[in-house]
């Protein structure tokens, strides 16, 4: 198993290691004593596969263990599934000496994490991620939200989770797509960390080095979060590709997944960075190399205009300055504050019509 640990406001670690599914209960143990009730947070494909495991594990160590199931998918990550499950938080006679489980990917996390941050103003939660997007970017960091009508992650808090168990065994039951979903967010930190990240992902598929791959992601968003856990300065270079990215899956109604929207992010300001003159062309041949490389987009057919529309109310923005992360080079990546009337304009240099 390997460890890596997380100095926050909430110092906390990170396991990556085969069979801590089975291990869960005696993991926590270790943490808080039990008997406490435990929510098992999990979309109903997730609850399936796992959640019988989850919560054996957690009664053989004591705990007392309810469950919490939503619709798969990003549609479930809303204003009115949050509400319900912070009211199954107390119809079941949860306290603040309990907790929640995130049991699933990015969607589980963010709603098990906000109800966390606000239930009773605030519980202890533990993340234990079963998607490759999630292990190796949203189940670490502590930010935590759900989307309303006009946009993505409107809604939510940081919130550091009490402990995160990556157990690279629940990637086995993922489908290509899904996959491929977190592999847009692996070429990112190819991209902002370079070698010896960009050359791994290269040379090998991610699914021969699933452990050794998901601890080089967390160090590097360790390193982040250590620096800048409030996301005002340098931890903003992780929302390389996410301006565009969450406008496309709005536009989309998250038809696209997250994964391959940050691609196609990624690509688009890329381009329209190396047409202004602002990186290099080298820069932008080794980011379509990688997206190649696993069969990730790098257009959309949706226009510049709606694209910009969609913008507008990304929490990123800045009175009238909108933030792009520009990759100069492979390891190297800088943020560029732009005049958010000049957006379309952006949209228009990287290729969309």
């Amino acid at each position: 198993m390997r460890a890596v640990s997380i100095s926050a406001s909430r110092p906390y670690e990170v396991r990556i290691g085969s069979g801590l599914l089975s291990d869960l209960g005696a993991q926590l143990r270790g943490l808080f004593a039990a008997p406490r009730s435990v929510m098992v947070v999990s979309d109903d494909t997730v609850s399936a596969l796992y959640g019988p495991a989850a919560e054996r594990s957690l009664r053989d160590a004591g705990f007392c263990p309810e469950r919490f199931v939503f619709p798969h998918g990003e549609r479930s990550k809303t204003l009115s599934t949050y509400a319900a499950l912070q009211q199954a938080l107390l119809t079941a006679g949860f306290t603040r000496s309990d907790l929640i489980v995130a049991l699933g990917g990015g969607v589980a996390g963010d709603l098990a994490g906000f109800a966390a941050a606000t239930y009773q103003r605030g519980i202890p939660y533990v993340q234990v991620p079963t998607t490759l997007l999630s292990a190796v970017d949203s189940s670490v960091g502590g930010k935590t939200a759900v989307n309303l009508p006009g946009g993505k992650n409107q809604v939510g808090a940081f919130h550091q989770p009490a402990l995160v168990l990556c157990d690279p065994d629940l990637l086995h039951s993922l489908p290509p797509q899904e996959y491929q979903n977190g592999c847009g967010e692996l070429v990112k930190y190819a991209m902002l960390s370079g070698d010896p990240l960009y050359s791994a992902l290269l040379s090998e598929p991610v699914s021969r080095l699933p452990e050794q791959v998901i601890s080089a992601c967390v160090e590097i968003k360790r390193d982040f979060v250590q620096s800048d856990e409030w996301d005002t300065g340098c931890r903003r270079l992780l929302n390389f590709g996410h301006t565009v990215g969450h406008a496309i899956e709005s536009c989309s109604h998250y038809a696209v997944s997250h994964g391959q929207a940050v691609a196609i992010g990624m690509a688009v300001i890329t381009r329209a960075a190396c047409h202004r003159g602002l990186c290099t062309p080298e820069a932008l041949s080794d980011l379509e190399r990688l997206l190649a490389s696993y069969d990730l987009p790098t257009h959309t057919d949706f226009s510049a205009q709606a694209i910009a529309r969609a913008a507008l109310s990304d929490k990123k923005r800045r009175g009238d300055r909108l933030p792009l992360i520009l990759p100069e080079a492979v390891g190297r990546c800088r943020v560029e504050a732009i005049p958010a009337q000049d957006f379309v304009s952006w949209l228009r240099d990287g290729g969309l019509s």
